[in-house]
């Protein structure tokens, strides 16, 4: 090591040897966050569009009758 860059790193005050990294990692930290969020808020997009699609789709008539059978079963 070069004597003369010895000074140099010992002028420097405590606590600021990693403060360039920190803020780094920091951004992809909040990046990372942002992320994980925006992809779960996808998920459940496309996860409830498809279940309104499925609740939307015309029943059978003994899927119909099954309907209107446990209806009434839970009226009496």
């Amino acid at each position: 090591m070069d004597p003369e860059a010895a000074p140099a790193v010992q002028a420097m005050p405590e606590g600021t040897e990693g403060g360039v990294m920190d803020h780094l990692n920091w951004g992809y930290l909040q990046l990372g966050l942002f992320a994980l969020a925006f992809g779960g808020l996808q998920v459940w997009w496309i996860s409830s569009t498809l279940r309104k699609r499925d609740l939307a789709r015309p029943l059978s008539e003994g899927e119909f009758r099954r309907s209107l059978e446990r209806i009434w079963a839970k009226r009496t």
